[in-house]
């Protein structure tokens, strides 16, 4: 159901709402989270990950990362995957991240805690 505007404030609420949403996926900010939704990654699931990283990223109110798309990087039987790379330059992929429960995992342990979860990681470089 959308959003009622019932006087100016509403709009304004709206518009913050939508520019938080944006801000997440295309500012540069600390940390960056990349989806791959290449085909394979698409089919195995990836859509639900982006959405599950947004989500995740939001409720823990993390205003130093950002979550965008990519295509394919060539390891389709991992797909569904993401990379993330922090401030300090270090980069991690993740694998295999079929379900909810993995994505919040690396949101908390990586993104918030500053530990890669090594159970996911595909490899670092």
């Amino acid at each position: 159901m959308a959003d009622k505007i019932k006087n100016p404030a509403d709009l304004l609420a709206l518009a913050q709402k939508a520019k938080g949403g944006v801000d997440m996926r295309s500012a540069t900010k600390e940390i960056t989270v990349t989806v791959h939704m290449g085909t394979c990654g698409i089919a195995a699931g990836a859509r639900d990950v982006i959405a599950g990283f947004l989500s995740e990223v939001a409720e823990a109110g993390l205003d130093n990362v950002t979550v965008r798309q990519s295509g394919c990087v060539g390891l389709c039987e991992m797909e569904p995957m993401a990379t993330v790379q922090g401030a300090d330059g270090a980069v991690y992929h993740y694998g295999l991240l079929e379900n909810r429960d993995k994505v919040h995992k690396i949101v908390q342990e990586h993104l918030v805690g500053g530990a890669p979860v090594g159970a996911y990681l595909i490899k670092q470089s």
